[in-house]
């Protein structure tokens, strides 16, 4: 399964789109970003704005290791 950097990275090249024009569309520097994408380092509110910036849905899930319930 891939990081969630990695998603990002990946999507980014689906899309089109560079890591500074990303950013701008987030109204944060190029390097902020690549700093978070190194770390693989994000909140849930910023991966919010990454998925509408790129044109995509966050989907978020916890699946209990036991049960394989997905919560």
């Amino acid at each position: 399964m891939l990081e969630t950097n990695e998603k990002i990275r990946l999507l980014l090249k689906r899309k089109g789109m560079t890591v500074t024009g990303l950013a701008e569309s987030l109204e944060t520097t190029r390097q902020n970003l690549t700093n978070k994408l190194n770390r693989n380092n994000f909140s849930e509110n910023e991966l919010k704005k990454i998925a509408e910036a790129l044109g995509c849905s966050l989907i978020l899930e916890f699946e209990d290791t036991a049960s394989k319930e997905r919560i």
